[in-house]
């Protein structure tokens, strides 16, 4: 029994296949079309996901999506009568829904002579959402809630998980939205691409919670625990909403109205320097959109008072509120799957189909993120070859290590020595998160680690931090906890005393974004760690994305590539190692 999931015309389109109930293969479509968040069709990622089952769309019984046009109808309804939208924004939802419509045109299209004979399932957005945390989780039973922008024209769900079923209890509808509430203001302080919310937590801790009362007369707080717009400071539920999916590229038209400059005052330029007040409002963002999570939190446990928690949609990304959970509300475990944004779509609308739909008990745990695509060392043998001359001309040594625990031994030295090291190796992960396989490593004991990496290679804010991969089995003696975050999906203060050891990747409130590294997962990534720690005495390496202001690397030639533009001193493919002998 095959089950195709898809994430399409949707932000991180996406692509999983499972086979009787088992995860084969996830991947995200702007892995492979370089274009950050690609929110077209995920034609090429499903391409990957038959390559590696070994299969032909013909072979595929179902082909399940993670959107439903016929769900919320009388909701839309009463939201045209009372708002009027424009008819712009209504001839662009009726064009949206047409795209869905032709899927097997596309199919028929781009697999002419192997032709679909199964069933074509949509499934509710924030089921998919649901289904993509819970029915992958450790869990037998577990509160579940989702929470993001919209999708399905609502924006947050829940309800609770038993066996392989799911009950979505209550909703809360478009256009009443956290994501968008947390958007909205990542607009207003000039970061208008798609996405770039993370950097809204990233300035935060510079900040004061001296906003929270103006914003709290944008996003009101229920005291049913829920929450709702102030739709005086907004427009999107009304105007022309611009999204550009002809190229898969996604661009969103403004959010706020201006009525929001009346209360914060002029909005912050794109080039404009970032000063206290913006540090200020990030901070007070930050501040009561915890406090509106963890509000329904709280009242999802009092109506269930089950202490595990799944955690999906967009919002879920926020580590900063996730690894608070356990302090403002009774919840003692959480689950948080690595693709938690739209791209999990694809797999919740694969599980849905797989427990709900087929009635099939076979559970699936997902315990690490690597279901992408991989390289032989042979492979990489050829796109060396392919590449000597310009490595050559980079004055770069090539050296070949079968063995690799010698291989690990060399590079741990090579990062507590200093050099910034490009680590390809493995499958490529699911979700956002570099998390050990396609990452760039150095020494989180270096003070000036932080300014190097941004200088040779990621160009990006100053006021960014890099997150900390350590082995499992330290994490209580680094961190003030002893959780288990495999997909860096929590933040939590690290030690006072460890602070000064580790300050590149200790934030300015103390904070460090956890990742847990376990050797039956990630063995080469744990010994690696482990060859570090016998080194330096630090059980941690700084982990970050192996890219350049792009999405993140998933062939051997992108990683060459970004070796050879940036200033990388060691990359690592396979077994493979390419070293500049000068600068």
């Amino acid at each position: 029994m095959y089950i195709l999931g898809i994430n399409a015309y949707h932000p991180d389109s996406s692509a999983c296949i499972i086979n009787d109930g088992v995860l084969i293969t996830a991947i995200e479509e702007e892995r492979i079309t370089r274009i950050k968040h690609w929110a077209g069709f995920p034609i090429l990622s499903i391409k990957h996901c038959l390559k590696e089952a070994n299969i032909k769309l013909s072979d595929v019984d179902y082909i399940s999506i993670n959107r439903d046009p016929k769900v919320n109808l009388f909701k839309k309804f009463l939201h045209i009568l009372r708002y009027m939208p424009s008819l712009y924004l209504i001839l662009d939802r009726l064009k949206f829904k047409k795209k869905y419509e032709t899927l097997n045109k596309i199919l028929k299209k781009d697999f002419s002579e192997d032709k679909f004979k199964g069933k074509i399932i949509n499934i509710e957005h924030h089921e998919a959402h649901l289904s993509s945390a819970f029915n992958v989780s450790p869990f037998k039973e577990s509160c579940i809630i989702s929470v993001d922008a919209f999708g399905d024209f609502s924006s947050t769900a829940w309800g609770y998980g038993s066996n392989n079923n799911i009950k979505i209890e209550n909703k809360i509808f478009f256009p009443h939205s956290l994501g968008a509430f947390y958007s909205s203001i990542t607009q207003f302080l000039g970061f208008n691409n798609y996405g770039d919310e993370y950097k809204i937590m990233g300035l935060a801790p510079y900040g004061k919670p001296t906003l929270v009362d103006k914003l709290e007369k944008i996003l009101i707080l229920k005291e049913d625990g829920t929450f709702k717009l102030n739709l005086d400071y907004y427009v999107f539920h009304k105007s022309f909403h611009n999204y550009d999916f002809e190229n898969g590229e996604l661009k969103i038209g403004n959010l706020y109205s201006n009525k929001m400059c009346e209360i914060l005052g002029k909005p912050r330029g794109k080039n404009d320097e970032i000063n206290q007040f913006h540090k200020d409002l990030a901070h007070s963002t930050q501040a009561l959109y915890e406090k509106a999570f963890f509000n329904l939190l709280n009242k999802i446990y009092k109506i269930y008072k089950i202490e595990n928690i799944c955690i999906a949609g967009g919002c879920g990304m926020n580590s900063v509120a996730n690894g608070k959970i356990k302090k403002f509300t009774p919840f003692k475990k959480v689950y948080i799957q690595p693709a938690a944004g739209d791209a999990g779509g694809a797999l919740g609308a694969a599980y849905t189909t797989w427990h709900k739909i087929l009635k099939k008990e076979k559970k699936f745990t997902m315990k690490h993120a690597s279901w992408g695509n991989s390289y032989t060392n042979d492979q990489i043998s050829l796109v060396i070859d392919k590449e000597k001359n310009r490595l050559e001309n980079q004055s770069c040594e090539v050296s070949y290590f079968e063995k690799d625990n010698i291989l690990t031994e060399k590079i741990a030295k090579e990062i507590s020595n200093g050099k910034v090291v490009g680590w390809f190796h493995g499958k490529m992960e699911w979700g956002p998160r570099a998390l050990g396989n396609r990452s760039i490593l150095a020494d989180p004991r270096r003070l000036d680690m932080q300014e190097i990496l941004n200088i040779k290679i990621k160009r990006r804010e100053s006021f960014r931090p890099f997150a900390p991969s350590i082995m499992r089995d330290h994490v209580s003696d680094w961190f003030e906890t002893d959780d288990e975050v495999p997909f860096m999906m929590k933040v939590f203060q690290i030690k006072k005393d460890k602070r000064k050891i580790i300050p590149a990747v200790t934030h300015v409130d103390g904070s460090g974004r956890l990742q847990t590294v376990y050797k039956e997962t990630n063995k080469r990534y744990y010994n690696l760690i482990n060859n570090f720690y016998e080194i330096t005495n630090v059980p941690l390496v700084l982990n970050t994305s192996f890219n350049e202001n792009e999405p993140i690397i998933c062939k051997p030639e992108e990683a060459i590539d970004c070796f050879l533009r940036t200033k990388m001193d060691v990359l690592v493919l396979e077994n493979f190692i390419i070293s500049r002998l000068s600068d």
